[in-house]
């Protein structure tokens, strides 16, 4: 009983209580995960130990010719990159109460004007492209933002429809363009992009096997602490977050709430164009016309995950990326169907986003208890009144 109760109040911990849901939430994800492979008749032991071989966290059984567990680790981390980004880019919006879900387009407008500006451009040397490449994200994605922030504050238009809509115009646009001008006649992709321009060096030996080291990563975990301070020190993250939990209260204080829209959108869209071009410049190096890639909806559950925390959805985006990136190896090693990792993030994210419900169930079950304590000392209070009351009338 005293275990129950102490498992049940960690959920209801303050700070901590973050932490023990998305343990829990992960937990009920491989429990859920293992009844399906069951029922597939597969060893779920099998599965997960060969999503994390995927990833270059455990050996596998043999490597091909000049790759090894380091250059499957150093894929890990170019796909985690752009994920941990795309998810600080929806976490930033959340916080002040709105919802990103145009991720995916702000990326592949930020990572398509990068390829066109300075991918294409071998003349540039790697000195200047590679900062120049970051800058094109963060304007081009800042810009899509703001614009979207300002649709919502001067239209009142709800973002998720202006970023569905926009998500569309920028997939067909670029499309078009990539087609016309810049694909690629034998892959039916854009061009790859020159070495100098690429977020990620590729060719570095490290153990003796080839590696291809991700700069977008170092980028990725220094935003994720950034975007920390600035909603816990700075009053800019303050008004963010008053405006996302109450605008009329946020306005009575004082708040510019059309101001603080507006640039927290301009602030997601930076870092989803971030995300972009660490993605599309650094992991694939190449852009699939009308397509949207789905990290930027996985964003959503490694943000969820994470329990909408910058620091805590580094911890989210490797579970999450795990699945993702893990998927082809998995799917070789056990026979199943790689789309099974799609699934297990779609479980996830049901689990993760059951925060608020956890909680709620573990305070009524701890109130119970209290309650019917409580009953049980009344009662005996009341017996003892009684012995004691016997014993007087029988002196």
């Amino acid at each position: 009983m005293k275990t129950k109760k102490r498992y049940l109040a960690h959920l209801l911990s303050g700070r901590r209580a973050a932490v023990y849901v998305s343990i829990l939430a992960i937990l009920l994800t491989i429990l859920t995960a293992s009844v399906l492979l069951l029922i597939m008749g597969k060893n779920p032991g099998v599965a997960f130990i060969s999503f994390l071989q995927g990833c270059g966290l455990l050996p596998k059984a043999k490597y091909g010719g000049g790759s090894g567990m380091l250059s499957d680790l150093f894929e890990f981390l170019n796909y985690l990159a752009p994920m941990l980004l795309a998810s600080l880019a929806f976490i930033v919006g959340f916080k002040a109460g709105l919802f990103n879900i145009g991720i995916a387009g702000q990326m592949l407008l930020s990572g398509f004007m990068a390829t066109v500006i300075v991918g294409y451009n071998k003349a540039i040397p790697a000195a200047l492209a590679k900062p120049l490449v970051i800058v094109i994200g963060i304007v081009v994605g800042g810009l899509t933002g703001a614009l979207i922030g300002y649709l919502k504050y001067r239209f009142n238009i709800h973002e998720v429809v202006s970023t569905i809509m926009i998500n569309y115009i920028i997939s067909y646009l670029t499309g078009f363009f990539i087609n016309s001008k810049f694909v690629d006649m034998l892959t039916r992709t854009s061009r790859v992009c020159s070495p100098e321009s690429r977020l990620t060096i590729t060719g570095v030996m490290i153990g003796g096997v080839s590696c291809k080291v991700p700069i977008g990563m170092g980028l990725a975990v220094v935003m994720a602490f950034v975007i920390q301070f600035i909603f816990d020190r700075t009053a800019f993250g303050f008004e963010l977050k008053a405006v996302g939990r109450n605008r009329q209260c946020a306005r009575y204080i004082g708040v510019g709430v059309g101001k603080s829209i507006v640039l927290s959108m301009a602030l997601s869209g930076l870092l989803a164009g971030l995300a972009g071009v660490t993605y599309y410049l650094g992991y694939t190096n190449t852009i699939i016309p009308k397509t949207l890639v789905g990290m930027g909806y996985d964003s959503i559950s490694v943000a969820l995950l994470g329990s909408a925390s910058p620091v805590g959805s580094i911890f989210a985006a490797i579970v999450v990326t795990i699945f993702q990136q893990g998927a082809n190896y998995m799917s070789s090693a056990v026979g199943v169907a790689k789309e099974i990792a799609s699934l297990i993030t779609g479980i996830l994210l049901l689990y993760a986003s059951c925060g608020d419900y956890m909680q709620m169930k573990a305070r009524r079950t701890l109130q119970k208890d209290e309650d019917r304590m409580d009953e049980e000392r009344r009662i005996a209070a009341l017996k003892e009144k009684g012995a004691d009351a016997e014993k007087e009338v029988e002196k």
